[in-house]
């Protein structure tokens, strides 16, 4: 099995997607939980609207809706995608809503109290996003982590509904290669 060529393609887009798609989704994640934690007026709005609606989409849905966006024919964002690897591109904006809610959640319980006190002793916002944020938050940054690092190794739907692990195992991932190459239930 690791001498097949396939076999060793499928392995290397597992582990670079999920390093990419991971690194992707907590960055971006945290952005927007400490963005919309700061905002005074208009939290909930943001919450429902931008960023739960692509979570609580299934997978073969979004696959979909993104196959249609990016055909070939008639794809609105077909050209813009292509340079920024689209598999990466749709599971990074499907699973951003859930590193948001992990992280949100988090920043809700760091309390007050210190942010006032960093101010107090002359902190700036980065300060305080990396001595009192950061720290308050760690252990939900790693569950976050974890969790979206199992999934993103597990990918599957958006391969096989947008390329099939194509072209030439191009897009192929582990679970892609045994949908393919392993044994298939009778």
């Amino acid at each position: 099995l690791f001498k097949n060529g396939y076999f060793q393609q499928a392995v290397w887009n597992t582990i670079k997607f999920t390093i990419l798609a991971v690194v992707l989704e907590m960055g971006i994640g945290l952005l927007i939980a400490v963005f919309i934690n700061t905002l005074k007026r208009g939290q909930k709005i943001m919450r429902t609207l931008l960023l739960l609606l692509p979570y609580l989409l299934p997978a073969v849905t979004v696959a979909l809706s993104w196959r249609m966006m990016l055909s070939a024919n008639y794809g609105i964002v077909n050209q813009f995608l292509t340079a920024f690897g689209t598999i990466l591109v749709i599971d990074v904006w499907q699973n951003v809503p859930f590193v948001f809610l992990l992280l949100y959640a988090s920043l809700q319980s760091v309390s007050e109290n210190q942010y006032e006190a960093a101010r107090i002793d002359g902190a700036g916002f980065l300060q305080q996003f990396w001595y009192v944020t950061l720290p308050n938050i760690k252990g939900s940054l790693a569950l976050c982590a974890l969790l979206r690092t199992i999934d993103t190794f597990r990918l599957f739907e958006k391969v096989n509904v947008l390329t099939g692990g194509g072209p030439a195992g191009t897009t192929t991932t582990i679970t892609q290669f045994l949908y393919n190459y392993g044994i298939k239930p009778l």
